[in-house]
């Protein structure tokens, strides 16, 4: 996608990614790697995480293994007080790590969404919270949080979820006023995510009838890497990764009354495929799931490596591209009432 433009070397930056162990944490790793990095790894599974530390070291970076789990606020400070005392100040944290249930929201426990919340939401308060008490006194540093076009336009089977993202979202914005108070020069973005080929749809507890997948596109963990590097290292509000996340957060401001209808009719049947779940498969809701997942999930023969809006957007087309698809959008909503 034309990387060479957005390329940098970050040999002297020490950078932390939470759920560094698998899926789009271990992507993002492999991109900071190859830059010469010192990386601070946090996730909860063991042969994932010294998996990603020889990556890193493989590839001319340095990395330190810090096990943590995100929902403990107590072990994220002490992972992050000893990622400095072994590479110095952090340069760049981004949170990643989250968990899912795929399930009718009626038929979740309030313990599920307790965890579930606590990882995928609590984990970026206590990881941003961490960062920030380093970042503030130095008055340098960039925050990166993994986002999703569920942020904006949430969807059937995963209520947790699009509630913690939004979450995210919301709570990303009060800093950034906060911030911009201070006069502040640490730098808070946020990337919304399309659909990604990671292990999730392998490990995430699921009471749904069939497989769990990705609503398509999907698109590989690489891209989703990619987006995040450049936005450590540009001063972005945020980032929209794919076309399917620019529809879903336009269709949203734009029709979504009918996006409610359309996703109530389609949701179910776009995240299932391939006959009845394995009911032997690994849950990593309470526990990490053993053994090493690495970056990719079940969907390579299906998912892309390239994002046409992700290239517009890091090489100064963006708003050409939010412009056309406004129009497109309008045109359809005009349409179907007309119909």
């Amino acid at each position: 996608m034309g990387q060479n433009s957005i390329m940098h070397s970050c040999k002297n930056e020490v950078i932390v990614i939470t759920g560094a162990a698998a899926g789009i944490g271990r992507a993002t790793v492999r991109e900071f790697a190859r830059h010469g990095a010192s990386i601070g790894l946090i996730a909860r599974g063991h042969d994932g995480l010294d998996a990603a530390r020889r990556e890193v070291e493989e590839a001319g970076g340095r990395a330190l293994v810090v096990p943590t789990d995100v929902a403990d606020a107590t072990a994220v400070e002490a992972a992050a007080a000893k990622i400095e005392e072994t590479f110095g100040p952090i340069d760049i944290w981004i949170n990643v790590a989250f968990s899912n249930v795929f399930s009718p929201f009626h038929e979740l426990t309030p313990d599920e969404y307790k965890r579930l919340t606590e990882v995928s939401y609590l984990g970026f308060v206590y990881g941003t919270l961490a960062a920030l008490k380093r970042m503030r006194s130095r008055n340098r540093g960039t925050i990166v949080q993994t986002g999703s076009a569920l942020a904006y336009r949430s969807i059937p089977l995963q209520a947790g979820y699009c509630g913690a993202k939004s979450a995210i979202r919301g709570f990303t914005d009060s800093i950034r006023c906060e911030l911009v108070h201070e006069k502040s020069k640490v730098h808070i973005t946020m990337v919304q995510m399309p659909a990604v080929n990671t292990p999730q749809f392998s490990w995430c507890k699921s009471k749904l009838p069939h497989k769990a997948q990705p609503v398509p596109p999907i698109f590989q963990p690489e891209v989703a890497a990619r987006a995040l590097y450049w936005a450590a290292h540009h001063r972005t509000r945020e980032l929209w990764v794919g076309g399917s996340t620019v529809k879903a957060i336009l269709g949203q401001k734009i029709i979504p009354g009918l996006l409610d209808v359309y996703l109530g009719k389609t949701g179910y049947k776009s995240q299932q495929y391939d006959g009845s779940r394995d009911p032997d498969a690994p849950i990593n809701l309470w526990e990490p799931a053993p053994g090493d997942y690495g970056a990719h999930g079940d969907f390579d023969e299906r998912s892309r490596e390239f994002s046409r809006e992700l290239w517009l957007a890091t090489h100064g087309m963006w708003a050409v591209y939010a412009a056309t698809a406004v129009l497109a959008l309008g045109t359809i909503a005009l349409a179907r009432k007309i119909a």
